[in-house]
This record gives C-alpha cells, sequence and structure tokens, in this order.
C-alpha cells in the first residue's frame, strides 16, 4: 500500500513530539532553536545522502510501501522526512538524557536519595 512508509515516520514523529510536549525537551522548549537544529541536520545529511548518490554508494530500493514521488534521482521523498525526524529525535533524546543528567547531579549534591516529588519540580509541576 503506498504511503505507508511515510505514515509510519509521521506516526513515529507525533509520538516523539508527544513526549516532547510533556516534558518540553526540545520544540515545547525552544522551538525556534530546535528548528534551527533539525534544519542544520537535514541540510548535512541531506548533502551526505547527495554524495552518496552521486557516487553510486545510496540507490533506492524499490518498495510498494513508498509514495513512489522521488524528490530527485535516488532520493524518495520518505527520506527527507526520515532525515528530520531523526534529526528530531536525536534533539529530544539528547535533551532528555541531559535532563536525568542534571536531576540526579543535583539529587548528589543535596545528599537526597531521587524522588518522584524532584522529577515534578523541574518540569515547574505539583507533585499529585
Amino acid at each position: 500500500m503506498p504511503g505507508i512508509y511515510l505514515l509510519a515516520i509521521l506516526i513515529s514523529a507525533g509520538g516523539i513530539a508527544a513526549i516532547d510536549a510533556r516534558w518540553k525537551l526540545a520544540a515545547w522548549r525552544s522551538p525556534g532553536r530546535t528548528a534551527a537544529a533539525v534544519a542544520i541536520g537535514l541540510a548535512f545529511f541531506l548533502a551526505w545522502d547527495a554524495v552518496g548518490i552521486a557516487t553510486g554508494v545510496f540507490v533506492k530500493g524499490d518498495s510498494p510501501l513508498f509514495t513512489g514521488v522521488d524528490v530527485a534521482p535516488e532520493l524518495p521523498l520518505e527520506e527527507i522526512f526520515f532525515l528530520a525526524f531523526l534529526c528530531y529525535l536525536g534533539l529530544v533524546v539528547w535533551a532528555a538524557a541531559l535532563r536525568v543528567l542534571e536531576q540526579r547531579a543535583s539529587r548528589a549534591r543535596h545528599g537526597r536519595p531521587p524522588s518522584r516529588t524532584d522529577a515534578h519540580r523541574s518540569r515547574g509541576e505539583q507533585p499529585s
């Protein structure tokens, strides 16, 4: 069924965006910087793909799951969405890891064991 791969990428991106929104990790914390980082990453990976395509290293496989739309020779539309998703996912994972490490360091500095309340406070919420 054409378009399933693109749909899977978009659904996955929606899930990561929901995680981002819940914990305000990237786009919900700093939308401009997130957009710039994704755009720069996307440009880098598209340039990488262009070199790979030009040297014959990268070739587009045929799949009934693709939409069939090619942005350039050997570059399907889905590749652009996948690369943008990859960049956004990397930002969200990086921000989540930093937050966990910062919370652990804060607890260690104050000699406190981990608590659920700390996670709520770091997000500006009141514990339930």
